[in-house]
């Protein structure tokens, strides 16, 4: 079974937005192929804050949402069912507050963390994260950066 790693929100709206068709497309083929492989895993926060962001009205769409919040619903369901969520619990809090410390991050970002170094994935799918970063056990990429070869250049996980 392929190791799973983590997404963020950020990557399930690219999903629904159509202002950014390539990113969109990034994100649809992530989602779709991380699940064939049942590599993926989503917080609990991800799902939260996903249904906030796409229905939240935007100037730039003349006040519409992403989504109408029905379909957004439909959606978060959705995603619920197709990939396993993982919950926070004592340990991922205190990771969390100890991990906004360390690496100096937002709350929401350490949080996020906090889930994968908790629950053992070694990597989190984010646009907002130092791409290639290593924060403690957890390695971030940004799906959504141009790539060579087919692959995103990412330093080895660990020194030979």
């Amino acid at each position: 079974m392929p190791v799973a790693s983590l997404i963020d929100t950020n990557v399930l709206v690219y999903c629904f937005d159509p202002r950014f068709p390539e990113k969109q497309g990034i994100a649809r083929d992530l989602l779709r192929r991380r699940l064939a492989a049942d590599a993926l895993a989503l917080p609990h926060q991800a799902i939260l804050e996903f249904v906030a962001v796409v229905t939240r009205p935007r100037r730039d769409l003349d006040g519409a949402p992403l989504l109408t919040p029905t379909r957004a619903f439909q959606e978060a369901e959705e995603l619920m069912r197709q990939f396993p969520v993982l919950y926070p619990d004592e340990a991922v809090l205190l990771t969390a507050l100890r991990g906004a410390v360390a690496y100096r991050l937002s709350w929401f970002d350490a949080h996020l963390w906090a889930y994968a170094e908790v629950n053992g994935l070694p990597e989190i799918l984010s646009e907002d994260f130092a791409h290639g970063r290593h924060y403690g056990s957890v390695r971030a990429s940004n799906p959504f950066l141009p790539t060579t070869g087919g692959v995103h250049d990412l330093p080895p996980m660990y020194e030979p």
